[in-house]
């Protein structure tokens, strides 16, 4: 039986990279450009998951996948970084990520990562990983070099655990790669139930 392909509904390198180590190489990496912005009233959980969702439908319908003689799989997520029911942005100028850091200090937080693949057939399936991450307090001399470091740029909260921000987590309940764009263990299961299977130690 032939293996369906994958297609990765992002442009993330990260997302990208954390597939390759679980041995799982997209055939196409293909970005869906919504509107992120939380609807009234919209809780963190949800938020995440109807981005993933819209994100993963917006590909499927592309006509590089639906004009596709191979089966196929659109794989697509969307991690949310929020403090109780404030959903907190993806940082684009240096006062929002001064903003975000501000409110993350000295405090935990919640990183929401929702996953969506859809079969060719539409089947689809669905994963929201939850993860607790704890900032310790930051100095204004933190958030300062942090800033400066250019990393917070387009991240959710403001920050890239991944990154010089890893010094600033004093404890993690969950899934790190989740933090980072891409919880590995849910995303492989998923991929397994699909019927695609990892290529470790292939070229």
């Amino acid at each position: 039986m032939i293996e369906p392909a994958l297609i990765l509904a992002s442009a993330s390198p990260r997302r990208l990279d954390l597939l390759r180590q679980i041995g799982v190489e997209p055939l196409l990496c293909l970005p869906a450009d919504l509107d992120e912005t939380p609807a009234k009233g919209e809780l963190p959980r949800a938020h995440a998951l109807r981005l993933a969702v819209e994100k993963a439908q917006t590909v499927f319908a592309r006509p590089e996948v639906t004009q596709s003689d191979r089966a196929f799989l659109v794989l697509a997520a969307d991690t949310v970084v929020a403090v109780g029911r404030r959903i907190l942005p993806k940082a684009e100028t240096e006062a929002e990520a001064r903003a975000c850091l501000k409110l993350l200090s000295g405090r935990a937080h919640r990183v929401y990562t929702a996953l969506v693949l859809i079969a060719r057939d539409g089947t689809k399936r669905t994963r929201v990983v939850e993860t607790r991450v704890s900032v310790k307090h930051l100095a204004r001399e933190d958030i300062e070099t942090y800033i400066a470091s250019g990393e917070w740029q387009g991240k959710a909260g403001g920050y890239a655990i991944q990154g010089y921000a890893a010094r600033f987590v004093s404890s993690l309940s969950g899934s790190y790669s989740g933090v980072v764009g891409l919880p590995l263990y849910e995303t492989a299961h998923l991929l397994r139930a699909a019927g695609l299977h990892p290529k470790i130690g292939t070229a």
